[in-house]
């Protein structure tokens, strides 16, 4: 099967067997990065330009290091170091890309459904790196690699995504991929942080932690995003925290053997306590390991055409 579309911008738009095309892509790509040379040159001659509008550390390096571990040129905007700075809008800004010949734009946006747009009239594949309150699909993925990594499946597993979901893109996206893929996605947090008409993505939602996580295989905490707090969705940090905040006594609700993960970055201390962040249950470093492999694999999916097999390293 190949993945017979030329964008990737959310998981919500994608089958179940393009999902799974993508995860059993990755495990091929984490084969690669442990060789010892964690390079090929299935992508050489191919330019890739990363644009993003929000900060990023995790998912930008990321999607950098995959380019460069498939031997694609990389180009990075940065919009204060651009002509962004001096008005230049998003339809100038992509047209002068198509006009440059990019093969793909990775891009991040606060504006849900700029991917979309920029995928209409951007000749290349888009990969939307974030938009909005929309989605994070390949932070979507990596999640599920992650727990199929260490938990063998997704299907049948219960997954509880905690915190701030109504602002969450990751949530969306975790989603989306969870339940198409056949696991049981329990949404918990304040009423005020949900999304409207949240029973339409197939979750089930609750605004008690223990409830939540109650015997659940996989503890998914968001970050509480500070900068939405003064818009009194809740009262404060410190009950928040007091409500819904992880930690190891907590843990104990879910399953015995229970993965904790988190999209990073942590705020230690509110929605996760430093001693569970730190602890064997977490899977976070997984998860940036993981992002790479599978950036790799959309990247490869994407720009290698239909049935093209991995190259072997070259031998020096």
């Amino acid at each position: 099967m190949n993945l017979n579309r030329k964008d990737v911008i959310a998981l919500q738009d994608m089958s179940a067997e393009e999902i799974n095309l993508c995860l059993d892509t990755a495990d091929s790509m984490r084969d690669v990065l442990k060789r010892p040379v964690p390079k090929v040159p299935a992508l050489q001659g191919k330019r890739v330009v990363t644009l993003f509008y929000e900060p990023s550390t995790r998912t930008r390096t990321s999607f950098e290091a995959a380019a460069k571990a498939l031997s694609a040129d990389v180009v990075n905007i940065t919009t204060s170091a651009s002509s962004i700075v001096k008005g230049e809008t998003l339809k100038d800004t992509i047209y002068n890309l198509k006009a440059i010949g990019m093969d793909a734009l990775i891009m991040r946006h606060p504006m849900g459904g700029a991917p979309n747009w920029a995928a209409r009239v951007f000749t290349g594949s888009v990969l939307n790196a974030g938009d909005g309150m929309h989605e994070h699909p390949s932070q979507g993925l990596l999640d599920l690699l992650t727990i199929r990594q260490h938990k063998g499946r997704i299907d049948g597993m219960k997954v509880a995504i905690i915190g701030d979901i109504r602002h969450s893109r990751v949530a969306r996206s975790d989603a989306w991929g969870m339940t198409k893929l056949g696991a049981e996605v329990r949404f918990v947090g304040p009423p005020t942080l949900m999304p409207v008409e949240v029973e339409k993505m197939g979750v089930k939602v609750t605004p008690d932690l223990r409830e939540g996580i109650d015997g659940v295989d996989v503890v998914y905490t968001l970050r509480i995003q500070l900068e939405r707090q003064q818009g009194g969705l809740f009262p404060s940090i410190r009950e928040y925290a007091e409500l819904f905040g992880m930690n190891s006594e907590r843990m104990k609700w879910a399953a015995d053997d229970a993965l904790l993960m988190h999209p990073g970055p942590i705020n230690r201390g509110i929605e996760l306590s430093s001693e569970l962040a730190d602890s064997p249950r977490s899977v976070i470093l997984d998860q940036v390991t993981n992002g790479v492999a599978v950036r790799m694999a959309l990247l490869f999916l994407l720009l290698t055409g239909p049935d093209h097999a991995l190259p072997e390293p070259e031998v020096n």
